[in-house]
């Protein structure tokens, strides 16, 4: 079980967090816990998740010279 979470212990947890990984490194951690978590919950419900960026359009090089 469980047991109960209040704001302290999440304040503790968010302190050590800060303190292990840094202040840079934090939001990068945050992004991609973030992103595990609708990608697992995603295949839970058989949802295709969205890419995060559109994908580049392709470049086409000539191959005439002039």
């Amino acid at each position: 079980m469980i047991p109960n979470i209040g704001p302290l212990e999440i304040a503790i947890v968010l302190i050590i967090a800060l303190v292990v990984f840094g202040p840079k490194r934090l939001p990068e951690l945050g992004r991609s816990a973030g992103k595990g978590f609708r990608e697992f919950k995603g295949s839970l419900t058989g949802d295709q998740p969205e890419p995060d960026e559109p994908a580049a359009p392709a470049i086409e090089k000539s191959t005439t010279r002039g």
